[in-house]
This record gives C-alpha cells, structure tokens and sequence, in this order.
C-alpha cells in the first residue's frame, strides 16, 4: 500500500485540488490485465495514462490506493495477469490541498505520468492526468517569469490585459479615467475657492504645478514599486514604514532646495516657506496615498495596474492643492 503523505506544507499558490479528476479507471487488485482492458474500453474516461488499483470499499464505503498501473503495462501484459504484479506499488501520491507547483515536481522527479491525491486515512480522491500536469507546470513557468519581470502575480493575468481585445480594454480603463476627469472638475473647483488669494498675490499660481507635479512624480515611483512588491508576494505592512519616511525625506530635500530658489528669485521668505512646507507635505502624503490604493484595490480582486494610477492622481492632486493653497493662506496672507 502507499505510504501516507506527509503533511502539506503551507500552502505557496493555488492547490493541486484543481487539477484532480476522479473520472479514472479504477479495478481491484486481483483485476487481471484483461478484464482491466474491458474497462479501459467500456466508456470514455477523463485520463486512461495510468490505472488506479484500490481496495474494495471497506465500511466507510471509501477506496484506498494501493498502486498505479500504467496503461502500457496492461495493455503488454498477458490477459490472465493480475494488476497486483503490474502495479507501482509505491506511486507519487499527495495530500488534498497540497501546492500545486510541488505536486507537479514530485511526479516528474519520481518518474510518473500522473499523481495520485490520496487523504491521510489512505482515501483515494483520484488523480491528476499527465495532460494537467502541462498546465500546472506552464502556469508555474509564467508565474516565475512574472515575479522576474516583476509586473504581476499571475501572468496569466498580465497576458490577459495584454491581448484583451478593444471593448475590453476600453471597460477596463475608461470607468478610472472618467474618475480622473471628475477629480480635475473637483480640482478646479478647489482653485477656484482660492480665487482672493491668488488675486491678492498672483504669484501663487506660479507654483500650482510644481507642487502638483511632484506629489504626482513622487506618488509614481512608490506606486510602482508597491504594485511591484505586491505581484513577487510583499506585503504593504513590510514596506510601509520605510517608503513613508521615504517621501518625507523626498519632500524634505526638495523642500529646502525650493526654498532657498524661491527666496533668493523671488525675494519673498513668507512665500518661499509656503512652497517648501507644501512641497514636504504633499511628497508625504503622495507615498502613503500611493501604498494604501493599490493594496485596497488588489484586496479588492481587481487589477491595480489599471485604477491605482487614474485614482491616486485624482486624490494627490486633490490634496497637494488644498495644502498649498492652506499653507499660502495661512503664511502669505
């Protein structure tokens, strides 16, 4: 009989449950190669590459395997040959559940055309057919080259928004930016409500872009690496902390460099401190922005790589501007 599996270790990607199909052969130790090749031929199977060998049901009305017969055995072999002497008495076999990227490797490493998933009470839940074991394996060499190139977590996924057709691409994309196109009526709604004080010093509206433009700059570059990490398994929590000081420390730098260009061009220290100070709050908000909306749209099973750059522009443009415009009114005014 075959040894029982040991325990599934955690679990790396979806399980080998997928793949299983109880629509398989099945016949009794003491079948012999004859009767089994009536069965072979008695209707159209799932998978006939192997024949499973199982005890007959005992009282839990359950099957337990006790080998593999390859197809090319039963049919070689004399008729009167029982299926005890053609059998791998000791098959790959897995537990349910089990990942399935090393289900796939045991049964190449062992030699076999298909895998046997057996319970720990040595219950025979069926098998995985070698014509599975391609996609197993071809899912598995697109995922590895996914977490290399470092776009996506399912390449399956990329592939699929690459080749998608123009209706889909279109429903995909246009909802985000029709978004993007409100957020830039809010915008110039959230100008308009500082219409005093640029008419008081029209030389606030020299850096309405700057400002913008940097949040945005600076909220790209972690959103890519966020939408990056979360596709190779990082998660938020791991890179959080340092990506948030990160954007301080950006906005801190391109503040005083700021400053200092702003005083000495325009000879205005209260203005000159209003772009700084915005300039380091809007980098420091822009990162965390751009950490928290790929993670919530991912764990909303949609693709971030479609919604996070729309969405995270709207919102960063939103609050670079209230917090120069805050800042202004409150130092230049």
């Amino acid at each position: 009989m075959a040894a029982i599996p040991e325990p599934a270790p955690l679990l790396l990607g979806p399980s080998i449950d997928a793949y299983v199909t109880a629509d398989v052969p099945v016949c009794s130790p003491a079948a012999t190669a004859g009767t089994v090749r009536a069965l072979l031929t008695s209707r159209l199977w799932a998978s006939v590459a192997d024949v499973a060998v199982c005890r007959e049901p005992e009282g839990d009305g359950a099957r337990r395997l006790v080998g593999l017969v390859p197809v090319t055995r039963v049919l070689a072999a004399p008729a009167e040959t029982p299926a005890e002497s053609l059998m791998d008495p000791d098959p790959p076999v897995v537990a349910p559940g089990v990942d399935q990227e090393q289900a796939a490797w045991k049964a190449v490493r062992h030699g076999e055309t298909s895998l046997a998933v057996v319970g720990a009470d040595g219950r025979f839940h069926g098998l995985v057919p070698p014509t599975r074991f391609l996609g197993v394996l071809l899912r598995e060499h697109d995922e590895d080259l996914a977490r290399l190139g470092g776009y996506l977590s399912s390449s399956e996924q990329a592939r699929h928004a690459s080749e998608e057709p123009l209706r889909r691409r279109l429903w995909h994309r246009l909802p985000w930016l029709v978004l993007g196109l409100v957020g830039s009526a809010l915008a110039a709604w959230v100008v308009g409500g500082f219409e005093e004080q640029l008419a008081a010093d029209v030389r606030l509206a020299f850096f309405v872009p700057g400002v913008v433009y940097m949040a945005d700059a600076v909220g790209t570059q972690t959103e890519a690496l966020v939408i990056r990490g979360l596709s190779v398994g990082v998660p938020i929590r791991r890179i959080f902390v340092k990506e948030a000081l990160t954007g301080l420390a950006v906005g801190l730098v391109l503040g005083v460099v700021t400053y200092v260009a702003v005083a000495v061009a325009l000879g205005s220290a209260q203005l000159a401190l209003a772009v700084a100070l915005a300039l380091l709050a809007a980098c420091s908000v822009a990162s965390v922005v751009a950490m928290a909306l790929p993670w919530a749209i991912a764990r909303a099973g949609r693709d971030p790589a479609f919604g996070s750059g729309p969405l995270a522009t709207v919102v960063q443009d939103l609050l670079s501007l209230v917090l120069y415009f805050a800042l202004a009114t409150a130092i230049v005014a």
